[in-house]
């Protein structure tokens, strides 16, 4: 009788990664994928936050792997004592000696200092956690491209002392400091490109400047990181984000892993990951202006264009004749008022299309079309395919700058 041979064993890893943001989910969703195509694994991880303190099952266990967010130096020695291969998805720690990936911090400077020249801002500021390796390597990034246009940018310094690397601490801190932010805010120099270092700071940012009485984004126009819906979408006004291409992170970092653990790698050096664009949202539509008239005119289409407003009645709420509107709209936008509308309209038509699942009529009516047939065939004539096939396409793209396999 022929013997069955036994099957090997899945290798144990754990999964030292919080979940109560939306960045350590989007990294366990990338290591999910790849798992769930060369797996099997077996698993531990715990929810919520992890980082600060080891949970009590890590040590109790024997680990073929760990994929972990390294932020203090005795978490680093902790797992150096396991003797285990080790990845670090934070990469805020040079002397953790692990291999690291993370995302290319330049990339993502570089992206949200264009996103804001690209709307004609001549003056620029950064707010960030000073002393974070991956908040400092941001702000760098920023200041240096903003530079190389022959412009200048002014970082928040704190005058209080920031806590010592740990999850959250950064956070807490400037929040419980928020009046020194709220001075800053209203010396800039206005209007102003503002880039903060991720979301959350992004948010704090938004608040405080309606605590200043600064108006958002006709004085300061705010862009983010992360592409954190929860921050995002919840906030006053919707915030422009940097995406970053968390789950790849996520998945290369397990396929890294899988590697090292089988004997087919050593440890390579640090790995950078490309951010996948920017997610323009209301906190920067806007365009750096002198013309006051034009920019509330601007304000007021960006505001209420799928409310159902239209040409006339935007001459209501400005004191420029039809000619004189439409000639400036030509002078500082490069088109009529009439196609800013158009523009901002089906704008938020890819928007849902792209972020929802709700049917052509509700997308239609959320956007100032009375009919979702009308809309489409502008939107075909616009962007070249169907509100369908833009829907498909844009989720077939999204898998693939991920790598994911379309089984």
């Amino acid at each position: 009788m022929k013997k069955i041979p036994r099957k090997k064993p899945s290798p144990r890893v754990a999964l030292l990664i919080e979940s109560s943001r939306s960045y350590g989910r989007e990294l366990l969703m990338g290591i999910a994928e790849y798992v769930r195509i060369h797996g099997p694994w077996s698993i531990e991880f715990e929810e919520g936050n992890p980082l600060d303190q080891l949970p009590e099952w890590f040590g109790r266990e024997k680990w073929d792997g760990i994929l972990a967010r390294v932020n203090t130096p005795d978490m680093a020695k902790a797992l150096r004592r396991k003797g285990v291969p080790v990845i670090d998805l934070s990469a805020s720690l040079p002397e953790s000696a692990f291999p690291q990936i993370r995302s290319d911090e330049d990339a993502v400077g570089r992206l949200a200092a264009e996103h804001l020249m690209e709307r004609g801002f001549k003056q620029f500021a950064f707010c960030g956690y000073n002393g974070t390796d991956w908040s400092d390597a941001r702000r760098d990034s920023f200041e240096r491209r903003v530079a190389g246009a022959g412009l200048a940018c002014q970082g928040f310094e704190n005058p209080r002392a920031m806590p010592p690397p740990s999850a959250t601490d950064y956070e807490e801190h400037g929040e419980r400091h928020e009046r020194d932010l709220i001075c800053w805010l209203k010396t800039l120099p206005k209007p102003c490109g503002l880039m903060a270092c991720n979301d959350a700071r992004a948010r704090q940012v938004l608040n405080c400047c309606r605590e200043a009485g600064v108006s958002v984004p006709d004085e300061v126009a705010i862009i983010g990181v992360d592409k954190d819906e929860i921050f995002c979408e919840l906030c006053d006004m919707p915030l422009s984000s940097v995406i970053l291409n968390t789950q790849q992170i996520g998945f290369k970092a397990a396929e890294l892993l899988s590697s090292m653990m089988t004997g087919e790698c050593t440890e390579p050096g640090p790995i950078a990951v490309q951010p996948l664009g920017v997610m323009a949202r209301q906190s920067t539509d806007v365009l750096a202006i002198d013309d006051r008239h034009i920019a509330a005119a601007l304000r007021q289409i960006r505001e209420h264009a799928c409310d159902g407003l239209d040409v006339e009645t935007l001459l209501k709420t400005t004191p420029l004749s039809r000619s004189v509107l439409e000639r400036r709209f030509s002078q500082f936008i490069g088109s009529s008022p009439k196609a800013e509308i158009l523009r901002v309209r089906l704008d938020r038509v890819c928007q849902l299309l792209a972020g929802s699942s709700l049917p052509l009529a509700e997308v239609a009516g959320k956007t100032g079309f009375e009919h979702p047939e009308y809309m489409s065939r502008l939107f075909k004539k616009k962007m070249g395919m169907t509100p369908g096939e833009f829907r498909k396409s844009t989720r077939a793209k999204e898998r693939k700058a991920l790598g994911y396999t379309t089984e």
